[in-house]
């Protein structure tokens, strides 16, 4: 008997590299002694293989087959796994072998193999066992034993197999029922939900048809809405843009009217104050100055008196110290207080000009302030007319103040600047009445000089108001 040889493992489990000791793969074949060749059934030839294995490990390694000595310290279940085939060949091929693994059989089983000697085969044992030993004792007319072990075997394998059969079919046959029942009782719920769903989907068709014809009316009637909308919209537009300019036609005609109508007034208000001011002022200065010039030239005022013909200097007469004053520096303070004796002078003051020269490290505000404090304590001793002008066009809001009295205080207009207004104010004057102008600027000197006013320096303000 010989069957296909597995390559033998080595300690660890591994395959050993083939060697002087490891047997080559065998031929898979089983041979029978007596007539003929015979292979053994499976089931005796396993058990005939795991006796050699469990007897293996205590027969001497010498003792052993070539091809089984690498195969010695492996375990009976790693050797009945790996060395089968070898354990095989060397049985049917190595007497001496099979008697040693016999004698060990002899030593495990001594009651079965007495009987196998003596020609009989215990009832009780296992057909298996009582071939395995036979093939391994070889008493006479072993090969029956093996053969009738066989078909019994083959005989158990086939009743076990059928009844396997059978209770595998009938298994098959339940579990057929039960996914039968379940597929029947799936089909029902599948066709039911499926019922609910077709109702439910048609339902929820009818609702979208529905909602679909009223997003259609609603679209419609939308669009018709935004037609109406824009034509409203464009008419109304149009008819605003119609009353837009019609109104702003109407405000620009009322303002052209009241515009003439404020003129009209203005000129026949001013013509008549400004010329009744203007003779007014002039009478004044002319006698004023002809009551100068009677204290100049000593006329008498009423009829002589014993006591005007005594010689003597009176008070404003002319004197050594009169002439002297006529000739003074330019920046003398006294110059101007003799400009501001004179009758019904106007004194016109470029406020930021002086204001600037004098203090511009102070703001705007304290500059006005500090100025027209002055201008007040001037006025007051002089008598004289004063008018203080500041630059507005600059102005981001309007400017609060309340004018010290005897001081006129004006701003010039948007787009006018300070030294415009005060060519106005001096240009207003009539024709022989001092006017006094106060400004560094040289181009206001010039044009006031034009206009019959006598321009002085801002410094000479500004030391006459340091001594008072």
């Amino acid at each position: 008997m010989a069957e296909a040889v597995n390559a033998p493992a080595g300690p660890d489990g591994t395959a050993p590299a083939p060697g002087p000791d490891t047997p080559e793969a065998e031929p898979d074949t089983h041979e029978a002694e007596g007539g003929g060749s015979r292979p053994l059934p499976e089931g005796v030839r396993r058990r005939v293989v795991g006796i050699a294995s469990d007897a293996l490990g205590a027969i001497a390694p010498g003792e052993l087959p070539p091809a089984l000595r690498p195969y010695a310290k492996f375990t009976p279940a790693r050797r009945a796994k790996y060395a089968a085939t070898a354990l095989a060949a060397a049985l049917e091929s190595d007497p001496a072998f099979r008697v040693r693994i016999a004698d060990r059989l002899r030593l495990g089983q001594p009651d079965l193999v007495r009987a196998l000697e003596a020609g009989s085969a215990p009832a009780a044992a296992d057909p298996m066992d009582v071939a395995a030993a036979a093939y391994l004792v070889r008493p006479a007319d072993w090969t029956r034993l093996v053969e009738e072990a066989g078909e019994e075997a083959e005989r158990v394998d086939a009743e076990g197999a059928a009844a396997e059969a059978v209770r595998q079919a009938e298994k098959f046959q339940e579990e057929l029922a039960e996914v039968r029942a379940a597929a029947r009782t799936e089909a029902d719920r599948q066709r039911a939900e499926s019922e609910g769903v077709r109702r439910e989907a048609e339902s929820l068709r009818k609702k979208v048809r529905s909602l679909e014809a009223d997003t259609r009316r609603a679209q419609a009637e939308g669009r018709r809405l935004a037609g109406e909308l824009e034509a409203v919209k464009a008419a109304a537009a149009a008819e605003r843009s119609a009353a837009e300019s019609e109104s702003r036609r109407l405000r620009h005609r009322l303002a052209e009217l009241e515009a003439a109508v404020e003129s009209g007034r203005r000129t026949a208000r001013e013509g008549r104050t400004v010329e009744d001011m203007r003779l007014r002022l002039l009478l004044d200065t002319v006698l004023q100055s002809a009551q100068g010039l009677q204290r100049e030239l000593a006329l008498p005022v009423t009829a002589l008196r014993p006591a005007d013909l005594v010689e003597a200097v009176e008070p404003g007469s002319a004197s050594p110290h009169d002439v002297a004053r006529r000739g003074l520096a330019e920046d003398d303070p006294a110059l101007l207080d003799q400009l501001l004796a004179i009758p019904q002078v106007h004194l016109v003051v470029d406020g930021y000009n002086v204001t600037k020269t004098g203090y511009p490290q102070l703001p705007l505000e304290q500059q006005r302030m500090r100025l027209l404090g002055g201008l007040a304590m001037l006025a007051q001793r002089t008598q004289a007319e004063v008018t203080c002008v500041f630059d507005g066009q600059d102005l981001d809001v309007p400017v609060i103040i309340a004018p010290p009295r005897g001081v006129r205080v004006r701003f010039s207009r948007t787009g006018e600047t300070a030294d415009e207004l005060i060519r106005r104010l001096v240009r207003a004057e009539p024709q022989g009445r001092p006017v006094v102008v106060v400004s560094a600027d040289k181009e206001v000197a010039d044009g006031v000089r034009k206009a019959g006013a006598r321009p002085v320096a801002s410094v000479l303000l500004l030391n006459r108001l340091s001594r008072s």
